[in-house]
């Protein structure tokens, strides 16, 4: 089985995890490009309620270039994701997309070999929240 993500739990409230998920992804090269706030979309569109869920879009500008350089099929896989979810009153799930759970899915050995730099920035900045 792949593994698609690196997670942590964190005794935090959401908004705060998305700051410190924010500065630390920063210090490994990774923007923020989007945020999606999903529990709020869910309701909108549905009517129905989920935990409170927030997806960031989170893009190393040089490592993308490579990538898509390489294979440009890897559009479809890209920013990576960070999900900031509340698990519990106080209590928050960080979870990181894995690079390298997400290139093997293309069948493509350079670009699992690019995300091995990838994953070692994401886990860094896991490791920092």
């Amino acid at each position: 089985m792949i593994t698609i993500n690196f997670k942590r739990e964190i005794s935090d409230t959401v908004d705060h995890a998305i700051e410190r998920a924010t500065k630390a992804l920063a210090a490994e090269g990774f923007g923020i490009l989007t945020r999606i706030d999903m529990h709020s979309k869910i309701k909108e569109k549905t009517g129905k309620d989920i935990i409170p869920t927030v997806i960031l879009g989170a893009c190393n500008p040089n490592l993308a270039y490579e990538a898509y350089t390489a294979n440009s099929d890897v559009a479809s896989l890209l920013p990576c994701n960070a999900v900031i979810r509340e698990i519990a009153p106080g209590k928050v799930s960080v979870e990181f997309a894995k690079p390298t759970g997400m290139m093997k899915m293309l069948g493509d050995a350079r670009l699992t070999a690019l995300a091995v730099e990838a994953d070692a920035r994401i886990e860094r900045a896991l490791s920092n929240v």
